[in-house]
């Protein structure tokens, strides 16, 4: 077994610098060195000088907001208009920087936090093959999980888990369109927010689906988690989705030790994993919420998800689309331009881009149609009726629910790129296609590797859900650090 020190002394909180430093300290020896997670794609060179001026406006007794001095590491889909270079892990985009900040990121600055890099990621966001391996990217290699070396980080936010998992960051934000949030926090051992589409603005995302896709706060606690929301939530004129929402709460002051009590919480059986250890441990978290004070409704009725094909028929539209937006504005000079130019470039550079995996879902999307297109336009009101009038909405109408819980999925899968990831399907995609918001919580490990329990809720209940998962989270405790194992491994076979 290899094995890192996974708790090292906590660094003072009143120094942006002292604590930018001791991260940067742990990933060099984490992520570069030692068990070489992988979770980080670059470095921000200027790190410690903004650290330091944030040290001085601390001194002068000015603050810019909530997360003055915190060290937090962004997905490297998300535009930084600094030295640092946005490609969505794709060679295609390797060294081109964005013209300007995405809109989180400006108020990621205006509220103090300390950029430490930009994280690895499942390339493109893991919509470039079926057979792809998750946490795997042209330009960051593979992502490692540091709960067990030799299994899968998830993705496509895989190195944003892995960092926050491995005490690399304080918190770290990633992407989700489906499970790429949530289901890298679940199995590795972190809290995992997926909001509502249009809490959070998508200006500056490299986008999938102007649908589905959202950013959202990663972290290792619930509170982390409400502090992060806290300052990226708010409206912005380019992206209309935000303009319709309501008002941000205060995220912060709605977490509750006591918000169990009385809480309607509906049970979707239909996602359980069939595993029964990891089954098992779901059922004692039932019960810790029946502790809690919690009233469940089990099970209620939300069936499994039936539009599977439907959902990559709008994420191909959209992402062939979309992408081309995104070039034009924030990577002008890239050496691409469209999606025909991306599948282009991975043909000429095949060696370094697709040793592993093809790229067949960018060729189906290169040949659809526009977003006029009657597959489009029917796939599109199939995914919203399902998850919508006849999943989520119809649930908690029915059962006058709070919230509705499940696994998020499973443990770890090996990785495997031979055969791709293996991992099941998890309880992403309700929430996914519906738009709605979705907070895994940290529930224990089964032998050695980490579950979640998913809070999922309606439209604009973040404040809700994460009032519940820290009821759970403060009542339970169990998150526990990661020891870097080389190698997953069973008991010994009696005969």
């Amino acid at each position: 077994m290899a094995r890192a020190d996974a708790t090292a002394a906590a660094p003072d909180p009143a120094s942006a610098v002292r604590t930018s430093r001791h991260y940067l300290e742990r990933i060099a020896a984490l992520d570069r060195q030692g068990p070489e997670l992988r979770s980080i794609i670059e470095l921000n060179p200027d790190a410690l000088q903004i650290a330091a001026a944030l040290d001085a406006e601390r001194a002068a007794r000015t603050l810019r907001g909530p997360l003055h001095g915190m060290p937090i590491v962004v997905k490297d889909n998300i535009a930084t208009g600094d030295k640092m270079a946005t490609s969505a892990g794709s060679l295609a985009l390797d060294g081109v920087k964005a013209t300007r900040d995405a809109h989180l990121i400006e108020r990621l600055r205006a509220a103090g936090g300390v950029i430490l890099g930009k994280t690895n990621l499942s390339e493109w966001a893991n919509i470039r093959s079926s057979r792809s391996t998750s946490g795997w990217s042209g330009r960051g290699g593979l992502a490692r999980n540091p709960y067990a070396l030799d299994r899968s980080t998830s993705g496509s936010s895989s190195g944003s888990a892995a960092a926050v998992a491995a005490n690399l960051t304080r918190m770290a934000i990633g992407s989700e369109t489906d499970g790429s949030i949530v289901s890298p926090s679940s199995i590795m051992g972190v809290v995992g927010l997926k909001p509502t589409v249009g809490r959070i603005s998508r200006d500056g995302i490299i986008p999938i689906s102007h649908t589905q896709d959202t950013p959202g706060p990663i972290a290792r606690t619930v509170s982390d988690a409400a502090l992060l929301l806290s300052a990226l939530a708010g409206p912005d004129p380019r992206d209309p989705a935000t303009l319709g929402a309501p008002a941000p709460d205060n995220y912060l002051a709605a977490l509750d030790k006591n918000a169990l009590r009385g809480a309607r919480i509906g049970v979707a059986r239909e996602f359980f994993t069939g595993h029964d250890e990891i089954d098992e441990r779901i059922e004692y978290a039932l019960a810790k919420l029946v502790l809690l004070g919690a009233e469940l409704v089990d099970p209620i009725n939300l069936p499994k998800v039936g539009y599977e094909n439907e959902e990559q028929a709008v994420l191909l539209h959209e992402f062939k689309h979309d992408l081309p937006l995104w070039l034009a504005t924030f990577a002008p000079h890239a050496p691409i331009r469209t999606l025909a130019d991306v599948i282009a470039f991975n043909d000429t550079h095949r060696e370094r881009e697709m040793p592993y995996f093809g790229q067949e879902l960018l060729i189906q999307a290169q040949a659809l149609g526009g977003l006029d297109s009657e597959v489009y336009v029917q796939a599109l009101a199939t995914c919203r009726k399902g998850s919508r009038e006849e999943g989520i909405d119809r649930a908690i109408r029915e059962h006058r629910l709070d919230a509705i819980v499940a696994p998020t999925g499973g443990t770890a899968w090996l990785t495997d790129f031979i055969n791709g990831d293996s991992g099941g399907d998890g309880f992403s995609t309700p929430a996914a296609v519906a738009g709605y918001p979705h907070l895994t919580v940290p529930a224990g490990l089964v032998r050695g590797l980490p579950i979640g329990l998913s809070f999922v809720g309606p439209a604009w209940s973040e404040a809700r859900l994460l009032a519940l998962g820290y009821a759970f989270e403060q009542a339970t405790q169990w998150r526990e650090e990661p020891q870097f194992i080389k190698q997953s491994s069973t008991p010994p076979i009696r005969v």
